[in-house]
């Protein structure tokens, strides 16, 4: 079974429990929840950037192939 990785990275989902599950870990370790929601949006943040980089690639790949055949 092959794992389509772009598709899983670029799942808002994925990021939403990663900044979700991160920002509970730090409270948990008596961080502030000040900088859990720092670090929690600088996650989602990326996420958007690795979100739009993988969706872009995936759509000029589709346009490739297109011209092609």
């Amino acid at each position: 079974m092959k794992i389509d990785w772009q598709r899983k990275l670029s799942s808002r989902k994925l990021w939403v429990s990663v900044a979700g599950f991160i920002a509970g870990v730090i409270v948990l370790a008596n961080g502030s929840q000040e900088t859990a929601d720092k670090i929690s949006g600088a996650i989602l943040s990326g996420a958007a950037v690795v979100g739009y980089v993988l969706g872009e690639g995936l759509a000029d790949s589709n346009q490739k192939e297109d011209e092609d055949r």
